[in-house]
């Protein structure tokens, strides 16, 4: 396990089982153990849902199906730490972009979320459509968002390709572009793009917010989002979404400052609430993500990751009775949706 993890006899054992959404152990899970410098590794677990890592001291976090956990390990001790996997959401805050109102909100990670946040990036371009520019940037933009509109990222992502090199000041090209090679799964090449868009007019605040939509985390946990939502909230300190956007790439104890900055600005903004829950879980301290789980549904009663994820608040904290009532709300919501409960 490399250098970072003693290979002495003085090890900490962390153990733990990871948990479906109906709280069944899940086997075949991917577990990963990051130490404080980021090192890795990972395991799967067993048949019965169990993992175990044996480690030096220090300060890890344990990843598994969308729940994160920190842990502080102690050699010759034992620390059990379970993991509940996470629906992949996508009821995202609400705010308006080229004239169109987005309901996402950074809540998952899985492929159904990318497949989300995609659509709802292909939705909007449409309506850049009208954006200022000549009549021959006009015709190539249309063109690409046609397509990109009927899933043919790859030939979308050629058109766009060529109007940024005869547009290079077109930031609703560079968005396009961006956009395309998303659907194509291209996120490095991706980021790239969507990074250029937010540098052309660093004040513009649009390019921002079709970043703020990427699910994928080989871009929303890279440096180059996290510097550029830093720079979204220092340029924007009355954008509540700058604010949240920027909370979500900090660590726990920084994100809170700026997720309550969010929701002091939009009393509204269910995600700000969502994400200090979450925090309040990861530190174990349950009653306090009750407390901002049901702020998130006075916020928003729509919200499907609101709900389930109070469930588990209840359930972890020992209060069955309503932790079953909010699961049943989310699977209601989940069911109208059209998303599986799993």
């Amino acid at each position: 396990m490399n250098g970072w993890q003693a290979t002495v006899a003085a090890l900490c054992v962390v153990t733990g089982t990871v948990y479906d959404t109906q709280h069944h152990p899940l086997a075949s899970a991917k577990v990963v153990l990051q130490s404080a410098n980021k090192n890795e590794v990972t395991m799967q677990t067993d048949s019965a849902g169990a993992f175990q890592f044996k480690v030096a001291g220090g300060s890890y976090t344990l990843r598994a199906e969308g729940d994160t956990v920190t842990i502080n390990a102690v050699p010759a001790k034992t620390i059990t730490a379970d993991l509940q996997a996470q629906p992949a959401f996508f009821d995202q805050p609400q705010y308006t972009a080229a004239g169109v109102t987005d309901y996402t909100y950074r809540g998952g990670h899985g492929s159904d979320a990318v497949f989300r946040s995609t659509e709802s990036m292909a939705s909007a371009l449409k309506e850049e459509r009208t954006g200022v520019g000549g009549v021959e940037e006009g015709e190539i933009f249309e063109q690409g968002t046609d397509l990109l509109n009927r899933h043919s990222a790859q030939a979308a992502a050629e058109v766009f390709l060529k109007g940024a090199g005869l547009f290079p000041q077109s930031v609703r090209m560079l968005l396009g572009m961006a956009s395309a090679l998303y659907a194509e799964s291209e996120y490095d090449e991706a980021a790239r793009w969507f990074f250029k868009a937010t540098d052309l007019v660093p004040t513009d605040s649009k390019p921002y917010l079709y970043l703020g939509r990427v699910k994928a985390k080989q871009i929303t946990e890279s440096k180059g989002y996290q510097e550029r939502m830093a720079r979204f909230a220092k340029l924007h300190p009355e954008n509540a979404l700058a604010n949240y956007y920027y909370g979500t790439t900090l660590p726990d104890d920084r994100s809170r400052e700026e997720l309550r900055k969010a929701f002091a600005i939009d009393p509204h903004l269910a995600a700000a609430h969502v994400a200090l829950g979450a925090i309040a879980m990861r530190a174990r301290d349950y009653s306090d993500a009750v407390r901002e789980f049901r702020e998130a549904i006075a916020a928003d009663p729509q919200s499907e990751e609101a709900h389930y994820r109070l469930s588990e608040a209840y359930r972890l904290s020992g209060d069955s009775a309503k932790a079953k009532e909010e699961l049943a709300i989310f699977q209601k919501l989940s069911r109208a949706s059209g998303r599986p409960t799993h």
